[in-house]
């Protein structure tokens, strides 16, 4: 007999868009986040911003890129979100 075993369907990876505003350490840049939440008592929607670090392999981002970043396993202490693409590119000065 033969039988077949299925491994349960892989979970993809959170992706988020957001701007670059820090790329001064090494391999390393801070992704600001923003959302909209309604409030709870007036309805009005509030933008909330959150800064993440992410992974940047090839030091090929510079401040105020878009960015797309996905999840993934902790690569230090506060730095669990890699580089996936650069979606535009910010002017150069």
């Amino acid at each position: 007999m033969i039988e077949t075993v299925q491994k349960p369907a892989e979970k993809s990876a959170r992706t988020l868009t957001g701007t670059v505003v820090s790329s001064k350490m090494y391999k390393t840049i801070s992704v600001e986040v923003e959302r909209l939440i309604k409030h709870p008592t007036y309805g009005k929607y509030v933008r909330r911003t959150t800064k993440l670090l992410a992974h940047d392999e090839k030091n090929e981002c510079r401040e105020g890129d878009t960015v797309a970043i996905s999840e993934c396993r902790p690569l230090s202490r506060h730095k669990a979100w890699r580089l996936v693409r650069v979606i535009e590119r910010a002017p150069a000065d």
